[in-house]
Formats: C-alpha cells, sequence, structure tokens
C-alpha cells in the first residue's frame, strides 16, 4: 500500500495516525523532506510505502527531477503494489502533478483511494465549497473521496476500512506468475 501526494500534503502524519505511532515516519515543516521509497513493515502482514512528495520542495533540481521516474517505475514494477493512498489538501486545487498521478495509476491500473486532508483546517460550512474544484480537477466522484485530519484523527476508520478491502482483493498470484495489483 503505498502513499503519494504533494509536498507537505500531510502523508507522513496520516501513516503515523494510521498506525498509532507518534513519529514512525518523521514530519517537517519543509516540504520535500521525503527522497527516498520509504517502507514500513506492518506487523510482517503488509507494507506502507511513503513516496516522496512532489511540487514545491526545498531540494536540489537534480533530486528533483529524479522523483518522476523513481515513482513511474515504482507504479509499473511493484506487482505486490494493491492500491495507492493518494492525498489532496483540502485548501489546495490539484496542479498538474496531481493528475499526472491519478493518470498513472489509471495507466497501470492500480487502485486509487483519494484521501482530502488537513480538513481541520476549514470550517464544516466550508468543506463542499472546497472539495468542488477538486472534483472538477480530478474527474473523481465526490463519494471516492475520504476526508481525513490528523489533529482530530477524523477518516481514519475509514481509510483503514479502504485499505483492508484493497489488500484483500486479489491475493492468490496472477496468471503471470507476479503478485496481482
Amino acid at each position: 500500500m503505498a502513499f503519494a501526494g504533494r509536498s507537505n500534503v500531510g502523508k507522513s502524519s496520516l501513516i503515523n495516525v494510521l498506525v498509532n505511532r507518534k513519529a514512525l515516519v518523521r514530519t517537517s515543516s519543509t516540504p520535500g523532506r521525503t527522497q527516498l521509497l520509504n517502507f514500513f513493515d506492518i506487523n510482517g502482514d503488509f507494507s506502507l510505502v511513503d513516496l516522496p512528495g512532489y511540487g514545491f520542495a526545498k531540494v536540489p533540481l537534480s533530486v528533483k527531477k529524479e522523483w518522476g521516474p523513481m515513482v513511474r517505475t515504482f507504479l509499473e514494477t511493484r506487482h505486490s503494489l494493491r492500491a495507492v493512498v493518494v492525498l489532496f489538501d483540502i485548501r489546495r486545487i490539484p496542479r498538474e502533478e496531481d493528475i499526472q498521478l491519478l493518470d498513472w495509476l489509471e495507466e497501470y491500473q492500480i487502485p486509487t483511494i483519494p484521501v482530502l486532508t488537513k480538513t481541520d483546517k476549514v470550517s464544516r460550512g466550508q468543506r463542499e465549497k472546497q472539495i468542488k474544484p477538486i472534483l472538477e480537477a480530478t474527474g473523481l466522484p465526490r463519494d471516492a473521496f475520504s476526508l481525513f485530519s490528523a489533529p482530530t484523527r477524523e477518516g481514519k476508520d475509514e481509510i483503514w476500512a479502504r485499505i483492508e478491502e484493497a489488500l484483500a482483493q486479489d491475493e492468490e498470484p496472477g496468471d503471470d506468475g507476479h503478485e496481482p495489483r
């Protein structure tokens, strides 16, 4: 199960909340700290993979240029990958990189679990107003998205349920000898 999204969207915070650990994955206020694929074994049952963030990050251009090919290769060749949790900040309209990631997931037929993060940063009354342009930009239906807040833990159970459902899919090896997606 992989986690992807822009730099500073809350991937590390979501993983920490899901596994009930404060600092399994280091969080930073500086975007772009995750520069490699970070694997976290969960009780020997499966792995969570924190993919590098994309977009604004205070890292050298040479490092930024490696992210796209690294992530694309991971998506293309990781046959045990069951789904990708794609995070979007509820306060931001998805950009070209976000749409490119969704396109890659569709191209490789990888199930997507879209999550809107930082819901505690907008009032409940403002949520739907914030969500509308995200739906328009991604082309995804409203019910595809889970809402998440790290401080309040809102959405934790729903996201876990969706992850468990994805992990349960196609548990038998595929006809090609590889683990299925």
